[in-house]
């Protein structure tokens, strides 16, 4: 996935605030996940998030992405 834009960032940032859940597609496989973070590690940028039915820690490059969308 290419660099977010600003407007897909504060998307982002805006369903970490509210507890919004998000799809996110990763080599044909989409994931329903409550953001919790953003954070930088390696100099690569990461959402940590957790699955809303089983509570499990998942963490996503943003780069290795191939979309994200905010479920409203």
């Amino acid at each position: 996935m290419a660099q977010l834009t600003h407007a897909q960032y504060d998307r982002l940032e805006r369903a970490i605030l509210d507890r919004r859940r998000i799809a996110i597609y990763r080599r044909g496989t989409e994931y329903i996940v409550v953001p919790e973070r953003l954070r930088v590690s390696g100099g690569r940028e990461l959402i940590e998030a957790t699955h809303p039915t089983t509570g499990e820690a998942i963490t996503f490059v943003l780069d290795e992405l191939d979309s994200i969308e905010v479920i409203r």
